[in-house]
């Protein structure tokens, strides 16, 4: 028999049992994320992305489980590789870059999708504005106009009295807003630096051989490539050119120096990726990608390849060396 005393400590035990309960299975409850595109293997930006994590209080394996998927290169397979983490229903995707979200895009418009590197997020498509992501996808952009003065700055130091400097760029890569506020960038640093430059353009990579004809015609010192999704796809090629023509060339992402560019100067990718940790843990507690705003990088990097510089007969002053975040020897 159950008397009132009973009873009622029994539903008080309850109110507190219960919650308790509900409590353990949310605590057991395993996230699953998918990362599209990044290469496993000793990737510095994914361990800055495992990294970011586990600051934030997931460890893989125990709360939260990663599913790979990386296209080796072969842009083609990224919508199949998307396709296969929707099927496996993770809580959220990270792009690695505009290609990969894109591919993420077209496949769901529901999961939400986190890119840690893209190039010009609006113009692309991925989200509808900077400040108002709307849809599925959000993210970190990696373009910022101002830095192109920056990167003619140091190109002179690396390569004194420079009197002419080509400039690459790809038109239609960016939106026309942002294409004029990059070349304008250029412009205002020449002036300051006294440089003259060569505006020249490469819509495909089959303008290529043009391109640098044009410069070498003209007698550019140097040569500064401006950001294009196209030109990073294609960059051991630029890069090849740039040495067979003894061009000197700053490039806007350090991609391009691990493929034998002599120096770069533009966001710094393990920083992108890691906070990009932010967002999928805000994603995972109930925030929607639509109301969160696309983030501009913060933190910059500077790399010198003085292998390379040594084969252009190039002998970088000490000052700007000691400038350098890392120097490739």
């Amino acid at each position: 028999m159950i008397t009132r005393r009973t009873f009622i400590g029994t539903l008080a035990g309850g109110i507190v049992v219960v919650p308790l309960a509900v409590e353990a299975q949310q605590a057991a409850k395993i996230a699953r994320v998918g990362i599209l595109g990044a290469n496993p293997a000793a990737s510095p930006r994914l361990e800055a992305f495992l990294q970011g994590l586990r600051d934030l209080g997931y460890v893989e394996g125990r709360n939260v489980v990663i599913e790979y998927r990386n296209h080796e290169g072969k842009v083609d397979r990224l919508p199949a590789l998307a396709a296969e983490l929707v099927a496996l229903k993770v809580d959220v995707i990270v792009a690695s870059n505009t290609g990969a979200a894109l591919a993420a895009k077209r496949v769901t418009r529901t999961l939400p999708i986190v890119f840690a590197a893209a190039a010009d997020p609006v113009t692309s498509g991925l989200v509808a504005s900077i400040a108002r992501p709307g849809g599925n996808v959000t993210g970190l952009s990696a373009l910022a106009p101002e830095l192109v003065g920056k990167g003619l700055e140091l190109l002179t130091q690396a390569v004194p009295g420079v009197s002419r400097v080509a400039v690459l760029w790809q038109p239609g890569a960016l939106d026309e807003r942002t294409d004029k506020d990059m070349l304008k960038a250029a412009e205002v640093a020449a002036r300051a630096l006294g440089v003259r430059l060569q505006f020249v353009e490469a819509r495909g990579p089959v303008h290529f051989d043009r391109a640098f004809s044009d410069m070498t015609r003209t007698r550019a010192g140097a040569l500064i490539v401006l950001t294009s999704v196209m030109f990073i796809n294609e960059r051991r090629r630029l890069v090849d050119l740039a040495t067979k023509n003894r061009l000197p060339a700053i490039y806007p992402q350090r991609d391009f120096v691990d493929a034998g560019g002599l120096m770069s100067y533009g966001p710094n990718g393990p920083d992108l990726f890691r906070r990009a940790a932010t967002y999928v843990d805000k994603i995972l507690k109930g925030a929607k990608p639509a109301d969160l705003p696309v983030e501009e990088p913060t933190k910059f990097e500077l790399v010198i390849n003085l292998k390379t510089a040594k084969a252009l007969g190039l002998t970088i002053p000490p000052p700007l060396q000691g400038r350098a975040d890392e120097v490739i020897q």
